[in-house]
């Protein structure tokens, strides 16, 4: 199974290892589900994770920042993506995503801001958007 991941799941498995995304990230590295990434959003990850904030809130420096997103990397289904599927979304740093989700034929597009995606003006998508929560409960239905 292929899942495209939005930063915001990311920072949330870093920041607890008690919820859903935590869940999410360890079944990628657990190489139980795919990871699909591009270059623009290895770098969106990047850029978010090794803001100042981000740092002090997650309590880690840039170098552990940088391990975590190079496991994630070397984990992934990279894409390349040549052509920018613009779904106007209110964050335009949201539509790479999105553009990942539909280059990579992700079964999921996890986010914790499905509010956003869904203002989307492009409809009919493969995959479908789901929180970490649903991802956690559709999972395990399935799996276990």
């Amino acid at each position: 199974m292929i899942v495209t991941v939005d930063t915001n799941v990311i920072f949330s498995a870093l920041y607890s290892s008690l919820g859903a995304s935590h869940y999410i990230i360890k079944l990628i590295i657990d190489e139980k589900i795919n990871l699909a990434i591009s270059t623009q959003t290895y770098f969106e990850y990047y850029d978010v994770l090794t803001r100042k904030k981000s740092l002090e809130q997650l309590n880690l420096s840039v170098g552990e920042i940088e391990d975590i997103l190079d496991l994630l990397a070397l984990l992934s289904q990279k894409h390349h993506i040549y052509y920018l599927l613009r779904p106007n979304l209110p964050d335009e740093s949201d539509n790479i995503f999105m553009e990942c989700a539909f280059a990579s034929n992700s079964e999921f597009l996890i986010t914790g801001n499905i509010k956003d995606f869904k203002k989307s003006e492009l409809k009919g998508f493969n995959f479908k958007l789901v929180t970490p929560g649903e991802f956690y409960k559709l999972w395990g239905k399935k799996n276990e």
